[in-house]
C-alpha cells in the first residue's frame, strides 16, 4: 500500500515556485535592512558609557585622578559640552545620510541592485569597526569620530531604495500595507538587536558595541552579493500587479500628465488610458523633477520630516533619557529602550493592516498621529512611574510613532513609486523611495541637532519640540486626509477590505 505525502512536504509542494521566490526575496531583503539598523544603534547606547558620573563609580586601585566627576569619562566627551560633542557625533551621520539619500536613488535606478546594495553594506561594516577601533588606538580627537560618522552616513544610504525597490518589485498592490508592515519590523528587530549586541560590551570594551555589529552587517552584505534576486523576471516568475480600480484609490485619482513627469510625449496618454512601456524597451529613468510631479510625494515626503525627527530623537537620545531621568545604568537604559522600538513593530503592522483595509494610507497616518501627541506628553509626565508605567507608556509611543513613519517609507512610497502615471516603469521607484526618505532624513539629523541643543535646559522642552513636530506632520497630510475621505462618500458602493496580491 502507497503511502501518503508527508505532511511537510504537501505543505512545500502547495506554495508555487512564485510564492518561494516572493518569500525568499523578502526574507532577505528583511535581514540586509534589519543589518543596516542594528550597525546604526551602538552609538545611542555608548553615549551613557563615553560620559557618566564617575563620583559613583569604583576607582581602581592605586589610580591617581586629578577631577572625581570625569576620571572615567573618555575624551574629549569629559568636558562639560559633551552633549553638543554627542550632537556632532549624530548629525555628522544624518546630514551625510539625508544629503546622500538624494543622490542614492538615482543611482540605484542605474546600477544593479545586487551589486549596488552589497557594496554599501561591506563599506558600512567597515566604517562602523573603524568608530570602535578608536577604542583601541586610544584615539581621543572628535574629528576621527566626526569622520568615521560621516563616511558611515553616506554608505548607509545604499540601502533604503534598494530594498524597497526589490520588494516593490515582487509585490503588487493588494495587501502592501500588512506585508511591508510585518517587513518594516527590521527597523525595529535591527535597533533592538544593535541596542543588545552594543550593551554587551559597552561597560568592560565599548569599542566592540561598534565592531562586532560592524563585522555582522558586511557579513550580510556578501550573502546579499550572492542571494539576491532583483525582479521577478530575473528568475522568469510573473511580475506582480500594480494597479486596481483608480475609484478604490482616491488618493491616487488625479493621475498627472507623464509628458509632466517624463519630459516626453512618446508615451502619453492615449483616449485617457495610460500606456505601459513597450515590452521590448528598456525603461527610461525618472528624473527627480519628474518624480516630485507624482501626485503626493511632496505631503508625504514633509510629512515624514517631522514624523523622522520625533522617531530619530528616540532612537538616539532615548536611551541618556532613561539613565538621567530614571537613573538607569548605561546597560539597563539601553535595555529598556528597545520596548520603544517592540511598540513599533505592532504599530507598523497595525497602520498597515488598517490602511489596506480602508485604503486610506493618510488616513491611517493622520489619525496615528493625532494620538501620538499626547501620548508623549504623558510619557514625559507620568512615563517614570514605576517599572509598568514605563514599559507601557514606551511601547505605546513607539507604536504611535512608528507606525506612520513605517507605513511612509514602505507601502506608500512602493504605491506612489509604481503610480498609474509611471506607465509600468520600475525604474522610478528607487528615486520616489529616495526623495521621501531623504526628505524625511532631513527631519532625522534635525531632531538629534535640536534634541543636544535643547536638553541642557531641560528634558521637557524637548518633549515639547517632538509634540509640535507631530502636529505639523499631521497639517501636511490635511489635504490627502480631506481627498480620501470624499472620495470614500463620494463613492458609496467603494468595495473594503483585503484583495489579493
Amino acid at each position: 500500500m502507497r503511502s501518503s505525502l508527508a505532511p511537510g512536504i504537501r505543505l512545500i509542494t502547495s506554495f508555487s515556485r512564485d510564492s518561494w521566490y516572493r518569500g525568499f526575496t523578502l526574507f532577505m531583503t528583511f535581514l540586509f535592512y534589519t543589518s543596516y539598523h542594528l550597525s546604526r544603534k551602538p552609538i545611542s547606547i555608548v553615549k551613557s558609557e563615553l560620559h557618566r558620573n564617575c563620583s559613583n563609580v569604583l576607582r581602581p586601585p592605586n589610580f591617581n585622578v586629578t577631577n572625581n566627576e570625569t576620571w572615567c569619562d573618555w575624551p574629549p566627551f569629559d568636558q562639560d559640552n559633551y552633549q553638543k560633542l554627542f550632537g556632532a557625533l549624530d548629525n555628522s551621520f544624518l546630514v551625510t545620510y539625508a544629503i546622500g539619500m538624494f543622490i542614492s536613488g538615482i543611482f540605484g535606478e542605474r546600477l544593479p541592485l545586487r551589486y549596488y546594495l552589497s557594496t554599501g553594506m561591506v563599506l558600512s561594516g567597515f566604517f562602523t569597526a573603524l568608530f570602535g577601533l578608536g577604542f583601541y588606538w586610544k584615539i581621543h580627537s572628535i574629528w576621527f569620530y566626526v569622520f568615521a560618522q560621516m563616511m558611515n552616513g553616506l554608505v548607509q544610504t545604499t540601502g533604503w531604495p534598494a530594498v524597497v525597490t526589490c520588494v516593490g518589485n515582487w509585490f503588487g498592490k493588494g495587501k502592501r500595507g500588512l506585508i511591508m508592515g510585518i517587513w518594516n519590523s527590521h527597523t525595529s528587530v535591527g535597533n533592538i538587536l544593535g541596542s543588545l549586541i552594543a550593551g554587551m560590551f559597552v561597560s568592560s570594551a565599548w569599542g566592540l558595541s561598534f565592531i562586532v555589529p560592524g563585522i555582522i552587517i558586511a557579513v550580510t552584505g556578501i550573502l546579499c552579493f550572492f542571494f539576491l534576486v532583483e525582479k521577478p523576471e530575473d528568475v522568469d516568475c510573473s511580475p506582480p500587479q500594480h494597479h486596481e480600480n483608480p475609484e478604490q484609490e482616491p488618493l491616487l485619482q488625479d493621475c498627472c500628465n507623464t509628458e509632466e513627469i517624463f519630459g516626453s510625449p512618446s508615451h502619453g496618454p492615449v483616449n485617457g488610458t495610460v500606456m505601459p512601456e513597450p515590452s521590448g524597451e528598456e525603461p527610461e529613468a525618472i528624473s527627480f523633477m519628474g518624480a516630485l510631479r507624482i501626485p503626493g510625494v511632496v505631503e508625504f515626503s514633509l510629512c515624514l520630516l517631522f514624523a523622522k525627527l520625533v522617531s530619530y530623537t528616540f532612537l538616539y537620545w532615548l536611551p541618556l533619557y532613561i539613565a538621567n531621568v530614571a537613573h538607569f545604568e548605561a546597560k539597563a537604559a539601553g535595555d529598556l529602550s528597545t520596548l520603544f522600538d517592540v511598540g513599533g513593530i505592532l504599530g507598523g503592522i497595525l497602520a498597515g493592516v488598517v490602511s489596506d483595509y480602508t485604503g486610506g494610507r493618510a488616513t491611517t497616518c493622520y489619525a496615528m498621529l493625532i494620538a501620538a501627541a499626547p501620548m508623549l506628553f504623558l510619557y514625559n509626565r507620568v512615563g517614570q512611574y514605576g517599572l509598568g508605567t514605563t514599559i507601557g507608556m514606551l511601547m505605546l509611543c513607539g507604536g504611535l510613532v512608528n507606525g506612520p513613519y513605517a507605513l511612509i517609507t514602505t507601502a506608500v512610497s512602493a504605491d506612489l513609486g509604481t503610480h498609474e502615471c509611471l506607465r509600468g516603469n520600475s525604474k522610478a521607484l528607487s528615486t520616489v523611495t529616495a526623495i521621501i526618505d531623504g526628505t524625511g532624513s532631513i527631519g532625522a539629523a534635525l531632531g538629534p541637532l535640536l534634541a543636544g541643543l535643547i536638553s541642557p535646559t531641560g528634558w521637557n522642552n524637548v518633549f515639547y519640540m517632538l509634540i509640535t513636530a507631530d502636529i505639523l506632520a499631521c497639517l501636511l497630510l490635511s489635504r490627502l486626509v480631506y481627498k480620501e475621505v470624499r472620495g470614500w462618500c463620494g463613492y458609496s458602493t467603494r468595495q473594503r477590505g483585503f484583495k489579493e496580491i
